[in-house]
């Protein structure tokens, strides 16, 4: 795959405290990618040296090969998790000045910014004032903001925070759209089910530094640890076997750990010559959150 963003080699630091510590990541088009880590990793501030907000000390960050920082930031869409928009200002004025900071002619403007009020359904809300709005309606303009001058780079930091369910799914479908349209996303947050949901790659970054980066797939397969789920229409024979350890056992269910040397059709093969009727056979792969509480933790 063809990458957008490269960065190498970046390093940040503020007095004494070093908030970026030689990370390098490459982010490939078309992609959602998630940058995780906990409160304090660094991920602002990575985010904000990519958008030009912050200046690195040393490294490189290049979008679609361009170096020069003034000319990168027309091409990224940034939502930050403390949100920028102006409580007096009305909303269809705010949107109109902050797409024309982004190079968009007035007209241009104004046609797409009608155009995802409507798609949003909140086109009865152009002519009102953002501190009259809730936090969920705040972010539904926040997000027309991030996305109206339709960049290449859209980064989304807590993107559903106060948003309802019904809310949520909406700005969820539209970054899928986006990437459909050929957009890249990165997708900041500290929800590990929603990273899960949503992201294809992610970057793990603790104290400073990348600990870890690859596809969610992958990583969770790193992360196995060989786990089974058995369940039963019937009751659960426990088996003397050299093929697993039991690490639960219920009436109707039992997790297991395969031992080393055999394989998981070994532990069907084993259950299949008693009398257990097999309700369902799966590997239990760790969460991102396990993953995740693991690496910082440890």
């Amino acid at each position: 795959m063809e990458a957008i963003l490269q960065i190498d080699l970046v390093n940040k630091s503020y007095e004494a405290t070093k908030a970026v510590n030689n990370i390098s990541l490459t982010i490939n088009k078309g992609t959602i990618f998630g940058l995780l880590g906990p409160n304090g990793a660094g991920k602002t501030t990575l985010i904000r040296m990519i958008t030009n907000i912050l200046q690195a000390d040393s490294g490189s960050i290049t979008l679609n090969g361009e170096s020069n920082a003034n000319q990168r930031m027309f091409k990224i869409g940034y939502m930050p998790e403390e949100r920028g928009l102006y409580k007096k200002m009305k909303v269809g004025e705010q949107l109109l000045y902050l797409a024309q900071l982004k190079n968009l002619s007035k007209k241009e403007a104004k046609e797409r910014i009608d155009f995802w009020l409507k798609r949003l359904e909140i086109e009865d809300w152009a002519s009102k004032k953002i501190e009259d709005l809730s936090k969920g309606m705040q972010q539904k303009i926040q997000f027309i903001a991030t996305i109206v001058h339709e960049p290449e780079l859209i980064i989304l930091d807590e993107p559903f925070s106060g948003l309802d369910p019904v809310n949520t799914n909406l700005i969820r479908d539209e970054i899928y759209r986006l990437r459909e349209e050929g957009a890249t996303i990165v997708f900041s947050t500290h929800r590990m089910e929603q990273v899960e949901q949503i992201c294809e790659e992610i970057a793990l970054i603790n104290k400073g530094e990348k600990i870890l980066q690859g596809s969610v797939n992958n990583i969770k397969q790193d992360f196995k640890e060989n786990l089974f789920s058995i369940k039963t229409y019937n009751e659960i024979p426990k088996l003397e076997t050299p093929t697993f350890t039991y690490k639960k056992h219920n009436t109707k269910e039992a997790v297991v750990s395969l031992n080393e040397g055999f394989k998981s059709n070994d532990i069907l093969k084993a259950f299949a010559e008693t009398d257990a009727q097999i309700e369902s056979f799966q590997e239990i792969l760790p969460s991102l959150n396990e993953i995740f509480i693991k690496l910082v933790t440890g």
